[in-house]
């Protein structure tokens, strides 16, 4: 019962955290921000600024907004609407805890805009968020 009871106090705290991480992540510089759906992904590119023709990694943090449920994944893909063609890479997603994650093996191999894609598994439902960046 005293067990139950601690871990229920800690669930509000945990959630707090993840809103503190998003925030902290939105302070950065160098942070992205894709919102809808109810919720907000804030990533920051490892190294930045992104250039064209270097890999590089991102550090995401997914923020549900009130009443949305934590997502239990997370794919990521970039495309060049204009040019109707992706990466030529696909990225590996790792979970870091609950609402961090960490995106490795992307390149934007060619100049011009770029449109990150992070599909968020929500239950049976999906919920895509995009951000659109331009890259030299």
């Amino acid at each position: 019962m005293i067990r139950g009871l601690a871990l229920a106090a800690l669930l509000p705290i945990a959630a707090v955290q993840a809103a503190d991480d998003c925030g902290a992540r939105a302070k950065t510089p160098q942070a992205l921000r894709a919102s809808g759906d109810g919720y907000t992904v804030v990533f920051v590119p490892r190294p930045a600024p992104l250039a064209t023709g270097h890999h590089f990694a991102l550090d995401i943090a997914v923020c549900p907004g009130p009443g949305a449920a934590t997502p239990q994944g997370l794919r990521l893909d970039a495309d060049m609407p204009a040019h109707k063609h992706g990466m030529n890479y696909r990225a590996s997603v790792i979970a870091r805890g609950p609402g961090l994650y960490h995106a490795e093996g992307l390149m934007l191999h060619m100049p011009g805009r770029w449109r990150f894609i992070f599909d968020l598994t929500v239950g049976d439902a999906t919920a895509r968020l995009t951000h659109e960046v331009d890259v030299e």
